[in-house]
């Protein structure tokens, strides 16, 4: 029998393409034209340009974040250099009063000091106010001698503050008890005046401790509370012990049968 001639395996036949899909034969390269190429080149390139375009959109995004970020942060910049215009306690006279405090400025809030030198407790709420003028900048703090502010103005009525917003008398305290007198705490001063609404403070009512101390030595039986270092040194201290009346008594009774036993 004549051996059948082999078939070009790179035919287009039907018998090549039946061993091609038992996987006898190679898959068949194909075979691209120059359109195809073209096309596929086109591909490339709008896949490429896609990917760039959704990068710079990210990279766009991220810098309207940043400069968004940076321009609320320099307007708060702004909004607080604007604030902070004081810082000090002003001196005033009667002729300033006006344009210092009735005229202050729209929002601007004034606390109004009138004090005598020669008073403890002027001197005294003075030092506290200059350290708060300091800490609330925004917050127009001025003084002015009581007399030669308002003429005849009296002793009895120093120190005094006036609180002003927009030409409004907020509040006032008035005579030598405020805040406590001479006893006075920049504390308690601040936690006051914060509660006109000039200025925000996160300090809590000291009158809140001082309810606590009266509840603690009602409790105690008019004993003041102790912090724990006191207390360490106070239980520590050596102890002094009392010898009543009754006690010399049964001693000397004790001290006296024992003799007799003795005898």
């Amino acid at each position: 029998n004549p051996t059948p001639a082999m078939q070009n395996p790179d035919e287009d036949t039907q018998w090549n393409d039946i061993l091609r899909a038992k996987g006898i034969l190679a898959p068949k390269e194909v075979e691209l034209d120059e359109d195809d190429i073209a096309a596929l080149v086109d591909q490339v390139v709008l896949e490429r340009t896609t990917e760039q375009r959704a990068a710079d959109s990210e990279s766009e995004d991220e810098e309207a974040v940043v400069r968004e970020l940076w321009a609320k942060r320099l307007a708060e910049l702004k909004e607080q250099a604007k604030k902070k215009v004081f810082g000090e306690l002003i001196n005033i006279t009667s002729q300033e009063y006006k344009r210092e405090v009735n005229e202050a400025g729209e929002g601007i809030w004034v606390i109004v000091f009138l004090y005598k030198n020669e008073l403890i407790v002027c001197r005294r709420l003075q030092q506290i106010l200059a350290g708060l003028a300091a800490k609330y900048a925004e917050v127009k703090f001025v003084q002015s001698i009581s007399t030669s502010c308002i003429p005849n103005y009296p002793d009895r009525n120093l120190p005094s503050l006036f609180i002003y917003c927009n030409d409004d008398l907020k509040s006032q305290h008035i005579g030598p008890g405020i805040f406590g007198g001479e006893a006075m705490t920049p504390e308690g001063v601040e936690w006051s005046l914060s509660q006109s609404g000039a200025f925000e403070t996160d300090l809590e009512d000291p009158r809140e401790a001082s309810v606590q101390q009266a509840l603690h030595q009602a409790r105690t039986g008019g004993e003041p509370s102790t912090s724990p270092a006191s207390a360490s040194a106070a239980s520590s201290a050596p102890k002094r012990t009392f010898i009543t009346r009754k006690d010399r008594r049964q001693r000397a009774d004790s001290s006296s049968s024992s003799s007799s036993d003795s005898d």
